[in-house]
């Protein structure tokens, strides 16, 4: 082994060391800043290697540990979202969507309308590899209402994931979403859905695209009028969601208010995108509100927020960091 590659290994053995020292004894002065490095600046090629040096230090699962911890801690609920593998934890999100106390479309149609064609594939196979299930099956099963063909629509679209962009077909399908919003007194919602059902996400970003060269508006924009009615309204949100994902999470984060469901969200937000997401959705907040999302960040994980000196301002006051030193990594 030469010395570049034992270096590496002591990087990473040190790593396992501070996360096996965060899992027994919590969190210490000492460990708060290789804590925010390992969360914030491993890339994913270098947490599976953490994941499994710590397997093979520990004779322990990393990922079960934090699992069984993250529940009523934000710390470790970011350090699980990090350690995951993408599809794996987008499949795990799905199934607590579709089966907590309620459905939680938001959620759903979070994963579900913001991920490509090829991603979704990939959280399909995950879904079934750890559950044994289908997820089109569970979200017909449910999901109901516009929003159930709506997702499943989406979810069958992603078996077009290996096609390439056909712009000349593009603009047929913007015409032929035209006359469905346009030929009757009442919208065809059946030619909608079954376009979206067949058609790639980026192929569907495409048609999205065409329908508005031809009609000068966006085809969401013809969702809000009244012939539409609900089936319009929810359409459109997941149009957007698929068209404009950065401005989704934009407005999702605008709407933030300071308790735990805020900072879930900007944690899950933050931990699950990709690099040119989150400079996308920094972008669309910065656009509408004039400050960026560290800031969002920093007053949300404020120390003020809590004062029963049980350690949360402290852990509070970490995760803040390695939320900006992802934002930064970025």
């Amino acid at each position: 082994m030469d010395g570049s590659s034992t270096q590496f290994s002591k990087k990473y053995e040190l790593d396992c060391q501070c996360l096996h020292h965060l899992l027994s004894a919590g969190v210490h002065a000492n460990n708060q800043q290789s804590l925010v490095e390992i969360f914030a600046s491993r890339s994913l090629q270098e947490i599976r290697l953490i994941r499994q040096l710590y397997s093979y230090l520990y004779n322990q699962d990393l990922l079960h540990l934090l699992s069984n911890s993250h529940k009523d801690n934000t710390l470790y609920r970011l350090a699980y979202l990090r350690m995951r593998e993408p599809r794996e934890l987008d499949a795990e999100i799905v199934r607590d969507s579709l089966f907590g106390t309620r459905v939680d479309l938001n959620t759903l149609i979070e994963v579900v309308c913001t991920r490509d064609s090829a991603e979704l594939q990939a959280v399909k196979q995950a879904y079934h590899s750890r559950y044994n299930l289908d997820i089109e099956q569970d979200v017909s099963l449910k999901a109901s209402g516009n929003f159930k063909e709506i997702l499943l629509a989406v979810l069958r679209s992603s078996r077009n994931f290996g096609a390439k962009v056909d712009a000349s077909m593009a603009m047929c399908d913007a015409k032929t979403l035209y006359e469905a919003m346009e030929s009757g007194k009442c919208v065809d919602q059946r030619t909608i859905i079954s376009l979206m059902s067949q058609r790639s996400t980026a192929q569907l970003k495409s048609v999205l695209v065409a329908y508005k060269q031809l009609y000068g508006h966006d085809f969401s924009k013809s969702l809000k009028r009244n012939k539409c009615g609900e089936f319009g309204k929810d359409l459109s949100v997941a149009i957007k969601c698929l068209q404009y994902p950065e401005k989704y999470f934009s407005k999702k984060l605008r709407k933030a208010t300071n308790n735990f469901d805020s900072r879930e969200a900007l944690i899950r937000i933050i931990a699950t995108r990709s690099a040119s997401n989150i400079i996308s959705i920094n972008n669309g907040y910065v656009a509408k509100t004039g400050s960026s999302l560290e800031s969002l960040v920093r007053r949300e994980f404020s120390a003020t927020r809590s004062r029963n000196g049980d350690g949360t301002d402290k852990i509070n006051k970490l995760v803040a960091e390695i939320l900006v030193g992802l934002l930064k990594y970025y």
